[in-house]
């Protein structure tokens, strides 16, 4: 739809909903049979592999962005207005293909490295 209008210009397509990094860890680590598991609060906290026990996520305060926001949403209006484009992809779902792409990218680079 982009490349058809008759003058170039710049969309966001985003599905609008603000996610976690928390939600993304639990679903991904899901895709890849590891249940997570959570303790602390604040920078102590860390996910945890459900059966192991072995930290798997910490939080490195260094990554901090200097003017942390609370809440970042991404606007897709404009691609609506004029594209008439609206997401289908779950967030759900869009974790799922960046595992499989992950996984089919590490399958090729273990194989070529054979």
């Amino acid at each position: 739809m982009m490349l058809q209008q008759s003058e170039p210009d710049d969309y966001v397509l985003a599905t609008g909903e603000a996610r976690s990094v928390r939600e993304f860890v639990e679903i991904a680590s899901s895709h890849i049979g590891r249940g997570m598991g959570w303790r602390g609060t604040g920078t102590q906290e860390m996910g945890l592999d459900a059966e192991s026990g072995e930290a798997l996520i910490k939080i490195a305060p260094r990554y901090f962005r200097p003017t942390e926001v609370d809440l970042l949403v991404v606007d897709a209006s404009k691609a609506r207005q004029k594209l008439g484009w609206t997401s289908r992809t779950t967030f759900a779902e869009l974790v799922s293909e960046m595992i499989r792409s992950d996984r089919t990218s590490t399958s090729k680079e273990i194989a070529s490295a054979r």
